[in-house]
């Protein structure tokens, strides 16, 4: 029987919330829009969408919605967003108890216009009076910004459990238009949908991938990026294999290229990956996180959690030796200890405009001076010899210059995210800690400079200062661009 591990944690009661989640404020642009990733109403600056997966929507608990927060000069400003649910005009769907909407959610030009489109993979959704689960929403990008959208759903046999169980966005033929990728909990594991697509939800073509007879591995987590560095993106599958009696984690690097996806080689098995290129040399490098403590099923975990960096080649996954980093790596701030869970969530980004992509881990049971799983972030920096602890930054709530104070189980750095949304060429860090103040969350925005990351001028907002609701709602727990 499939071995997925699936990390509850615990909740409180639900606040209230009536009405459609609309809030205007997006603007408009006034020039062609920018093509760039991650601008989703065109205007040349990166935006930013914030997940509330288990918020209250039109009295339904766990409905769920997505915030989206809009860049400017000044970098993320959140007088400027729209806020995003199946109560929303436009958008596919009615709220319903237990939805998730946003838990996943990802971002790409899906229909070619030169605008980010957002991709919501709602899995618990519920189809008809079926045994069958699972759509995915794309909410398209415009001049207005995000607005009204469609699902899109598989006809794949035995395809429907947990369908958008995990969704990620590429070119993975390297044709110039970006494709989907949905996994789910049966039949192919992974859906691959061609682009571009239509506004009806009409892909050009639909492939389905059979992860766990290909490579023995179940999907389960998916991110996309470019290994090999050629004109075409690469995907990364996480997930489970078969050991004897048991089951391992492991993760398979599926490879782009004119006729699509095929499977490449096996690398460090992990709950979350960001592929970028930490060394310069023009191949992108896989991060895995795992989170969880060493053992014989998770091999690749250590005390505390820890990261492997697997280096990429023209030809895949490099033959140089992988790299394992953890709170006991030299230079890397705070000492390894069980339960800290270093490698919850991970990003990539240039956070000094140097050219190497630098990381940013979220440790988010990380305990401080006695508060239990208050959290914390590092950014490790990428250099010539790769991602080390040389030159890294830790940040919590009790780091001086940042909002708030550490509490027992807010999880900061539950997410981390890593973006350019001022336009200045410096990746900015957006935290969150979907725990805090009992489930609400909060979203902590942190500046970039030219020594990276710092935590002087950053500022903290919670669902109310984007229009949403109060309580229960773990807003921050995903972030997308």
């Amino acid at each position: 029987m499939r071995n997925q591990l699936r990390t509850t944690l615990a909740t409180a009661v639900a606040a209230a919330l009536t009405g459609s989640l609309i809030v205007a404020g997006a603007g408009s642009a006034a020039a062609a829009p920018s093509g760039l990733q991650g601008d989703f109403n065109g205007d040349g600056y990166r935006d930013l969408a914030i997940a509330a997966p288990i918020a209250k929507v039109d009295g339904k608990s766990n409905a769920g919605y997505v915030a989206v927060v809009y860049g400017t000069s000044s970098g993320l400003d959140t007088s400027k967003r729209t806020l995003i649910s199946q109560a929303s005009p436009g958008i596919p769907g009615v709220p319903e108890t237990g939805d998730t909407f946003g838990d996943r959610i990802t971002a790409g030009d899906l229909d070619g216009d030169s605008y980010t489109d957002l991709v919501i993979g709602v899995h618990a959704e519920r189809i008809g009076s079926t045994d069958d689960y699972g759509v995915v929403t794309v909410v398209w990008g415009g001049a207005n910004g995000l607005t009204s959208g469609t699902d899109i759903s598989s006809p794949l046999p035995e395809n429907r459990y947990e369908f958008g169980w995990d969704v990620a966005a590429g070119d993975f033929d390297g044709d110039g238009k970006a494709d989907l990728a949905a996994a789910n909990m049966a039949g192919p594991g992974l859906n691959v949908f061609k682009g571009p697509f239509t506004r009806t939800g009409k892909a050009a073509a639909l492939t389905g991938i059979d992860t766990q007879s290909q490579t023995g591995i179940y999907a389960d987590r998916i991110v996309a990026g470019n290994v090999t560095g050629d004109g075409a993106a690469d995907l990364v599958v996480m997930g489970q294999q078969e050991s004897g009696d048991d089951y391992i984690t492991r993760s398979v690097l599926y490879k782009g290229g004119a006729t699509g996806l095929k499977a490449s080689g096996k690398l460090a098995g992990g709950y979350a990956a960001a592929v970028a290129d930490v060394d310069k040399d023009g191949f992108g490098d896989i991060v895995t996180g795992n989170f969880m403590e060493k053992s014989t099923g998770e091999p690749n975990g250590g005390l505390g959690g820890a990261l492997t960096v697997t280096y990429g080649s023209a030809t895949g996954l490099s033959t140089r030796t992988p790299v394992r980093i953890t709170q006991d790596t030299a230079n890397v701030p705070g000492t390894a200890e069980k339960g800290d869970r270093f490698g919850w969530s991970l990003s990539a980004g240039d956070t000094n405009r140097d050219s190497y992509a630098d990381i940013a881990v979220g440790a988010s049971s990380e305990a401080l001076g006695g508060k239990t799983a208050a959290g914390t972030v590092t950014v490790l920096r990428g250099s010539a010899t790769g991602l080390t602890g040389t030159g890294s930054k830790s940040f919590s709530q009790d780091t001086a210059g940042v909002p708030g104070a550490a509490e027992s189980h807010d999880q900061f750095g539950g997410s981390v995210h890593l973006t350019d949304s001022n336009a200045d060429g410096r990746a900015e860090l957006t935290a969150g800690a979907f725990a805090e103040n009992a489930g609400a969350g909060a979203v902590w925005l942190f500046k970039a400079g030219t020594s990276g990351i710092t935590a002087t001028g950053s500022t903290s907002f919670g669902a109310a200062s984007v229009g949403g609701p109060t309580g229960l709602s773990y807003f921050g727990d995903r972030f997308a661009n």
